[in-house]
């Protein structure tokens, strides 16, 4: 059975539509952010959620709450904070987090949220803001399994392929995963659209193409057309793809073995340093090769 009374915290680039497609289905939703300037709130607002000042305002009356933030320290802070939920969220109410924060962390902050009488769902998602705002995000949830039950109505509603991959944790196991396909495919799409160059190729031609046969992908066939018509704006920013590869290293046993995850790193982390760039999109990535062949 649904409850009608949810939280919503983090209304960034992915969280904002998550909110909105939640509203759409008749909750009752408090949502917060750290910051009321961001010119996509108004979506939030228009939707039907209420947008408050304050953590205590959004999770006092909700027995589930969800949470779509940056880094550890940010899940950390809002979580255990001065202000943060810990403090205010009724007994027995489950965080459910978008965020990618690692299977070290989430298992770290389910452990301490015990103590607190709260239960806790990893649930990192996988779609870009395209996938936020169309309601068809990947969902790949740790947790108990009978608490994921509990969820699984509300993930349909911001999200289509839905996972469980077992206890807290395994989501973001899988997070790791999948976020070294997203990298290696942004290499991959990156060299080919240069190599179309090099042999005159019209790049348009390179996704009718390729995304049709063996070689298409996703990135293909969302990012490449922003890369022909270099638009960087950010569905995933290369700021969180570099944290992300910093958490995928953290599980590293032996991170020699890994020669293309590091060579994403690389990459990325040569792009982040041009003005803005770690700012923008991942497909910002190709600038690494138009600085070095024009």
């Amino acid at each position: 059975m649904v409850n009608n009374q949810v939280a919503f915290l983090g209304l960034g680039v992915m969280g904002a539509p998550m909110t909105v497609n939640l509203a759409h289905h008749n909750l009752s939703i408090k949502a917060w952010n750290r910051t009321n300037d961001r010119p996509w709130l108004e979506n939030v607002t228009k939707s039907g959620a209420t947008i408050v000042n304050s953590i205590r305002e959004a999770v006092k009356s909700a027995s589930i709450i969800f949470t779509c933030l940056g880094d550890i320290p940010d899940v950390e802070e809002v979580i255990f904070g001065d202000d943060g939920i810990v403090k205010y969220a009724p007994p027995h109410s489950i965080i459910v987090d978008f965020s990618t924060i690692g299977s070290q962390g989430a298992r770290a902050i389910a452990l301490k949220l015990k103590s607190h009488q709260i239960r806790f769902m990893d649930a990192p998602v996988s779609g870009g803001d395209i996938g936020a705002k169309n309601g068809t995000l990947t969902i790949m949830v740790g947790g108990d399994k009978q608490d994921f039950e509990e969820i699984k109505p509300y993930l349909e509603m911001v999200g289509k392929n839905i996972t469980y991959c077992g206890e807290v944790g395994s989501g973001q196991a899988v997070k790791l995963c999948n976020q070294v396909l997203a990298s290696l495919h942004m290499v991959a799409l990156c060299e080919a659209l240069q190599l179309a160059k090099t042999q005159k190729i019209d790049p348009n031609l390179i996704v009718d193409v390729c995304s049709t046969g063996a070689a298409g992908s996703w990135a293909l066939t969302n990012l490449a057309p922003k890369i022909i018509n270099q638009d960087y704006q950010p569905g995933f920013m290369i700021k969180h793809i570099l944290k992300d590869l910093r958490l995928v290293k953290e599980v590293m046993e032996n991170p020699d073995n890994y020669p293309g995850i590091n060579l994403a790193q690389q990459l990325f982390n040569q792009v982040a340093q041009f003005d803005d760039a770690y700012l923008e999109g991942t497909q910002a990535m190709i600038k690494a090769y138009t600085d070095k062949n024009g």
